[in-house]
């Protein structure tokens, strides 16, 4: 499972408001029965929380989105069927955001 893999999410009920997960683990601990991973938000709906160094905002498929860094949790991994996207390309401003969280760079 690739590092800021894109994800449906799997719990209907919240999918409205967090349509995505982005998978945020390193593949070099891929043996786990979880993954850490992050709701990717509408924006529409957080835009009053957006903190631009700790809740990025990205496009994907025409959405305007926050990946929700303080949301960051895990879910077992077979919950992730087959990813629908990647996020790899902003990984420096993922890691920036995950950075600030934890130790306020």
């Amino acid at each position: 499972m690739p590092q800021f893999d894109i994800y449906l999410n799997p719990n209907k009920k919240s999918r409205t408001v967090y349509p995505f997960i982005i998978d945020m683990q390193n593949n070099l601990v891929d043996d786990l029965a979880t993954r850490i991973v992050a709701p990717l938000a509408l924006y529409s709906k957080f835009k009053d929380e957006e903190i631009k160094k700790l809740t990025p905002r990205v496009n994907y498929e025409d959405q305007e989105l926050l990946i929700l860094i303080p949301q960051i949790s895990s879910m077992p991994a077979k919950l992730l069927k087959e990813p629908i996207g990647s996020l790899s390309h902003l990984r420096d401003g993922i890691i920036a955001a995950m950075d600030f969280a934890i130790i306020g760079i």
